[in-house]
């Protein structure tokens, strides 16, 4: 197999389709390419994936532009002053009050090229950055010394350093370090003439304060600025700016001059921290770090009204503890109401109204079982909680953190169209009063006739608080505005924060005269006008001129918005129907992360938005609620750009925090243009993978001899797109049905623990028998009876993938009705091949609605899932094992969580298993033999191969046909693990 060593490259991709597409500012665009490194994108697609953020908010953008370095943020600027437009800097768009969208704005975003470490200096804990790196890339980099940057966002695994910095972020244990101005110690800053200029503390009428300040630029007069503005409104900054470890509203007048050993300091760092990127563009950053706690250990104590457990916060912070959060019982009942989530709420009583969780690590307290027996005698004994859980082990405590972290996704996935929205959220008052404050925040809800859930990080005051709105409605939407405004007075009233995390975007800067009154509302505007003359960095954030901030305004959702709901083949009624299903994405960007679960594996190959689960779902809803032309969905444009680089994975169907199955969405919308302009012949021959395998299985070993012919890899490459780089699959002479027919079956069913119905998949049964052939030894040496049926139809998955639905479909039908009375009568239906037996499992039940797939779905199990549900193999007698086995599971396991059963059965096998936190393995089927996506297939497969050096197993295994496949480009396929247990067997 030949290989090709390229990075997948959006443009690259777009530019071998052929795709032109017309640009919106063709001018602008034209003098941004002609002057910048970096890529330009100035298309339709492009603004509309740019458009929308983790927030409420939608607003369309003239471009993107990618810069290389800080030389490409100058020339961008300047050149975005010369056409009078709007710059707004962006990182992974992740923001929860619309910071990083707005209007004709040219977006830089800093997260494809910008995002190196530069240096790490470990003696004065000190880190520099570029504005793109992810938060939890520099910790991981910064571990081996046991360091890391203390604010600790949820969104830290795909959140980056740039946009925290713009919205000075902080997280669960801002109660033990803060907030992200306090670790800023030095920027590198473009501001709004192109100008660079260097910030870092400076001794105000020092020298090197005299140095500046003496200069005619524009350096000197911002540290003058600055510094007047400072001292004229120093009585308004001592009483208006709330005391709180938590507060990102507003620009950061009350921290940017400060005494220290009664000399006078100034850093202009701590003022462009918070600010949103509207005083200038941060191009490098210097941080300072923390030690790591070695270890940590968790208490949650259960409550039976939320009231009770927040009036224990200010007691909570009196124990050293590392971080207070909370839950209310509405994140209890939505967690067991899940699938992905239940198990984390399973030790939750049932009775808990609310939780208060404290964590304490071994900086702080030397022995964690004293630390939490003396506030169990605190909290439970001598308090309200009438019961704890405690948490020892990472695993234990992961699982209270997931809890705790699945609090917006839960909410954010309520069926219909009323949701927890955030534009209040993240008020902020003094701990002691959060009681007080949450009563009266009850009764301003119950005023509007609605409710919320409540969470979050409770020991610095902060309680994520989402009403219930429907703001498709314009009632709902006055609503909205009405309980902001009376929330704005009760945060007054208690001296807090209208933000204390996520800063003020388009959904609270319109109330920033109101938290600091009209003198230093008019020294913002004053210090907005001195950094940028003409207001053009990042507009409407923050500061506005006159009456243009409303946070009515730039909604996703409103009144006007409607959607086309698809005619489906699928059965979408669980998801509320297509259209919903679309629209449960909230732009959060989980589908960014890189580092751990299996979403997104196109986006980890290439890095761009168009290959996220939020870019494709951003693409989708633009072309049913008519943003894009109505038969948008069915031009070759949106197929190959949008749907093509899904592999179906359906990792987002699991990791999603709302569960956008974008497979799911993908193989709906490919069916519709199959019946709308006809099918390709590469999309026909791959969904017909089963005849084409019967054939060559037939011809054998002819058919194999004519793959290897010259010439052959051409002709497939022309006629069916197939890349000439990939081996085409070998055939078996004799099939695997062929083997069990002239074996027959070893195990009589009178005597036999089980009945099996064991069928092979097409590439067990044509290209590889061996695993399907392992499997029976296995299967017979439990004492299982096995047949292999031989009415059955092909599964359906390649015809599925491909999007003929109406040939899945029939696929089920012969099958479900063929096997639903064996399966009555006790029989189990059992795969090899994970892919198939997920299609059984989950896809038929969207393709078939009756009893009968109910019946066949939940007996269908793959071949490791069956011997682990059953403990079939504790009646084995394995032989010594010597080996040490790296397991990687397959995604379509992991989205319906049945991948961890294979590795069971490895351990009591007696292998010692590395399950590897694993993603695709970029192959995905038909997926790594097409020619225009084979880079991106290798480039995800190299991300998987790497985690397998890392480990220090001996081999690696794989279930899935697919991923064995990519493995082959190495030099060696690995075993199915039945393999691996048949090995064993036979050494008994």
């Amino acid at each position: 197999m030949e290989t090709r060593d390229e990075t997948p490259d959006f443009e690259t991709y777009r530019e071998s389709l052929g795709h032109e597409p017309q640009e919106v500012h063709p001018e602008l665009a034209s003098d941004l390419r002609s002057t910048i490194d970096g890529e330009v994108r100035f298309d339709k697609y492009t603004q509309l994936l740019y458009a929308t953020d983790g927030s409420i908010y939608q607003a369309l953008p003239a471009g993107v532009v990618f810069p290389t370095g800080i030389e490409d943020v100058q020339a961008a600027i300047r050149i975005a002053q010369t056409h009078d437009a709007p710059v707004l800097p962006r990182g992974a768009g992740s923001s929860l009050a619309g910071q990083t969208v707005g209007t004709d704005c040219i977006i830089l975003d800093f997260s494809r090229h910008m995002d190196d470490i530069l240096d790490v200096d470990t003696e004065s804990r000190q880190a520099i950055v570029e504005p793109g790196v992810v938060q939890d890339d520099l910790d991981d980099h910064l571990s081996r010394w046991g360091l890391k940057f203390a604010p600790d966002p949820a969104s830290s695994n795909r959140a980056t350093i740039g946009g925290g910095i713009g919205n000075n972020s902080t997280g669960a244990h801002s109660v033990r370090y803060g907030i992200t101005d306090e670790y800023t110690a030095e920027l590198d800053v473009v501001l709004a003439d192109g100008s660079l200029i260097h910030t870092r503390e400076i001794e105000v009428d020092g020298d090197e304060w005299d140095t500046i300040v003496d200069k005619d630029d524009r350096e000197a007069e911002l540290y003058r600025t600055v510094r007047k503005l400072v001292a004229e409104n120093d009585d308004e900054i001592e009483s208006r700016y709330p005391t709180l470890k938590r507060s990102v509203s507003g620009y950061n007048l009350h921290k940017v001059v400060y005494e220290r050993d009664g000399e006078t300091y100034m850093n202009l760092s701590k003022l462009f921290v918070g600010a949103e990127g509207t005083l200038g563009v941060v191009v490098g950053a210097t941080l300072d770090l923390v030690s790591r706690p070695k270890d940590t250990a968790l208490a949650l104590y259960c409550y039976d009204d939320l009231v009770s457990a927040l009036s224990a916060v200010p007691d909570a912070l009196e124990f050293d503890a590392s971080a207070v959060e909370l839950m209310d019982d509405e994140v209890f009942r939505l967690a067991r109401e899940s699938t992905e989530f239940a198990e984390y709420a399973d030790p939750i009583p049932e009775n808990a109204e609310a939780g208060l969780m404290l964590e304490f690590d071994s900086e702080l307290h030397s022995d964690f079982e004293d630390a939490i027996a003396e506030t169990n005698a605190h909290f439970v004994h001598a308090g309200d909680a009438f019961d704890v859980l405690e948490a020892y082990s990472d695993d234990d405590q992961a699982r209270l953190w997931k809890l705790r972290k699945a609090a917006i996704p839960l909410l954010m996935s309520m069926e219909g169209d009323p949701k927890p929205y955030p534009f209040i959220e993240d008020a902020s008052v003094p701990p002691e009063e959060l009681a007080e404050y949450v009563r009266e925040f009850m009764a301003i809800l119950d005023d509007h006739d609605t409710t919320a859930a409540y969470f979050a990080h409770a020991g610095s005051g902060t309680l994520h608080i989402r009403p219930i709105l429907n703001l498709k409605d314009a009632d709902g939407i006055e609503t909205m505005h009405s309980i902001a405004e009376d929330v704005t007075s009760l945060v007054l009233s208690h001296h807090g924060s209208f933000s204390g995390e996520h800063g003020d975007g388009l959904a609270r800067t319109e109330f920033n005269p109101k938290l600091y009154g009209p003198q230093l509302w008019n020294a913002f505007k004053d210090l907005k006008t001195a950094f940028d003359p003409d207001w053009r960095l990042n507009p409407g954030k923050v500061v506005f001129r006159d009456d243009e901030a409303d946070m009515r305004e730039h909604l996703r959702y409103g009144p006007e918005y409607s959607s086309l709901e698809l005619r489906t083949v699928q059965d979408f009624s669980d998801e509320g129907g297509f259209s919903h299903l679309v629209e449960l994405c909230n732009g959060c960007g989980t589908c960014r992360q890189t580092g751990s679960e299996t979403m997104c594996p196109s986006y980890r190959g290439m890095k761009d938005e168009m290959t996220t689960t939020r870019g494709r779902a951003n693409l989708l809803r633009a072309a049913i609620s008519g943003e894009l032309p109505a038969d948008e969905l069915h031009t070759d444009q949106f197929q190959r750009e949008v749907l093509d680089l899904c592999l179906g994975c359906k990792g987002c169907a699991r990791d999603c925090p709302t569960g956008v199955d974008l497979a799911k969405l993908k193989a709906e919308v490919k069916h519709a243009r199959h019946q709308k302009q006809g099918a390709s012949l590469r999309d026909r021959f791959f969904a017909e993978a089963e005849r084409v395998s019967a054939l060559g299985s037939a011809l054998a070993p002819i058919s194999n001899w004519v793959t290897k012919l010259p010439g052959t890899g051409f002709f497939a490459e022309k006629t069916l797109g197939i890349a000439p780089e990939r081996d085409l699959p070998r055939f078996a002479s004799e099939t695997f049905t062929e083997w069990f027919e002239s074996r027959g079956a070893q195990i009589p069913p009178d005597i036999a623990s089980e009945r099996v119905l064991f069928v092979p998949d097409t590439f067990t049964n044509y290209s590889y028998p061996e695993p399907g052939k392992a499997a029976v030894r296995v299967l017979e040496a439990a004492g299982v009876h096995v047949q292999v049926p031989d009415d059955l139809s092909a599964t359906g998955r390649a015809a599925y993938s491909e999007g003929f639905l109406d040939d899945a479909r029939e696929k089920a039908q012969t099958n479900v009705s063929l096997l639903e009375n064996r399966v009555d009568d006790g029989w189990s239906v059992v795969f090899v091949e994970p892919s198939d037996a997920v299609m059984f499992q989950d896809e038929y039940r969207d393709l078939l609605s009756d009893s009968a797939v109910e019946t066949v779905a939940s007996n269908t199990f793959s071949v490791c899932e069956f011997i682990d549900r059953n403990r079939l193999d504790d009646d084995i007698e394995f032989g010594a094992v010597d080996e040490s086995l790296a397991y990687h599971g397959h995604c379509n396991q992991k989205a319906v969580r049945t991948d961890h059963h294979a590795v069971g059965v490895l351990r009591r096998a007696g292998y010692e298993v590395d399950p590897l936190d694993s993603g695709c393995c970029g192959m995905a089927g038909s997926f790594g033999y097409r020619t225009d996506q084979y880079d991106l297939s290798q480039a995800i497969g190299r991300i998987l191969f790497e985690q397998v050096d890392e480990s220090d197993a001996e081999t690696v295994v794989a279930p899935g046909a697919s991923c064995r496949t990519q493995f082959e480009g190495r030099g060696t396929r690995p075993p199915h693990p039945i393999e691996k247990v048949a090995a064993a067997l036979h050494r008994s």
